[in-house]
């Protein structure tokens, strides 16, 4: 289906604030999908946000569209209700860390199993923050919450492996503090074809206030993010002087110009390659040794459920006698009053 609507930013803002905190890193996603929007052609009236409980699921009230603010951790079960009976909308799940990983956590994997047609935005701020501060699935082992005082004995979920895990065929992570590149993965998101989960590295300025600060500070970020780009070598850094090559089946930071390294030397980012041990890999970076991949890490085209279910309806119709409802009720075993 083609898109090609004009629409404006300002057509989806709503008249009233939105009450997050101040400083909470919702206030930048909801800017970002904003501006994303327009530059999908898609039409106002036919966008859905649906959410289950949390932060982040306040989200349907603070955008000028259709909404839903659904159960704890059901939002992709109404998602998915709502995307089948009306394959037209463009449909996005807004869910948080505890949202979707813990009571929700079923209903997130099966979703990009079957591969709706549907983009999920996880705000992943390592808390339960609308809850005033109780370590949640994604929450690092040993960190000090209210619910875990001597600190946490768990060791946490990466969403991107949940994705890749579940057979999901589209995932990005990107950061609160950089709404160019929130839009540019938004965008993306919203053209794929099929279910695609962007991870949004947020703060909570209350309860987990600078969780994510040695990859979003200022001072750092160039230096510990990787923003890959499909079709372009994996640089990061200041000056982009530092890359990734793979020595066996391992990842090697490498500086451009040293040891007789070229800049032809970096991988270049195949983000349509369904590679799992490569994408597995991305998501799995991590501080000190690596940056965080950031940006659309897999995006691969494969089969829709929505499709592949009105297809089916419609091949059963095809060979079927009974075209109506008056043809199923006087089919098999009946008899006549008289």
């Amino acid at each position: 289906m083609e898109n090609n609507c004009i629409t404006t930013v300002q057509d989806f803002k709503m008249e009233q604030p939105a009450k997050w905190c101040p400083g909470c890193g919702g206030h930048a996603v909801l800017a970002a999908i904003q501006r994303a929007l327009p530059e999908t052609g898609i039409e106002k009236e036919k966008v859905v946000f649906v959410s289950g409980i949390g932060c982040s699921s306040r989200f349907p009230y603070y955008i000028n569209t259709y909404g839903f603010h659904g159960l704890h951790g059901r939002g992709a079960a109404i998602a998915t209700g709502i995307k089948l009976a009306n394959p037209e909308l463009s449909v996005w799940l807004v869910t948080g860390d505890g949202d979707s990983m813990a009571i929700g956590g079923n209903h997130f994997i099966h979703l990009l199993r079957r591969n709706l047609d549907i983009k999920i935005l996880l705000f992943n701020n390592k808390i339960y923050g609308l809850t005033k501060g109780q370590y949640s699935p994604t929450t690092p082992k040993g960190s000090v919450t209210k619910s875990s005082p001597d600190g946490t004995i768990e060791d946490p979920f990466l969403p991107g492996e949940l994705a890749m895990g579940a057979q999901g065929n589209f995932f990005a992570r990107v950061v609160d503090t950089d709404l160019e590149m929130m839009k540019e993965v938004f965008i993306q998101a919203a053209r794929h074809k099929g279910t695609a989960l962007v991870e949004v590295l947020q703060n909570c300025v209350i309860f987990n206030d600078d969780i994510h600060a040695e990859i979003t500070s200022k001072e750092l970020r160039a230096e510990n993010q990787l923003y890959l780009k499909h079709g372009e070598p994996m640089l990061f850094g200041k000056n982009k002087e530092l890359g990734l090559i793979q020595e066996g089946t391992r990842f090697k930071v490498v500086k451009v110009g040293e040891n007789g390294v070229k800049k032809e030397d970096i991988l270049i980012h195949n983000a349509l390659d369904h590679d799992d041990t490569r994408d597995y890999m991305l998501v799995r970076l991590s501080r000190p040794e690596f940056p965080i991949a950031m940006g659309v890490i897999r995006s691969c085209e494969a089969s829709v459920y929505d499709d592949m279910m009105y297809k089916q309806m419609a091949e059963v119709r095809s060979k079927s006698s009974i075209k109506t409802v008056d043809d199923l009720l006087c089919s098999g075993n009946t008899f006549s009053m008289e």
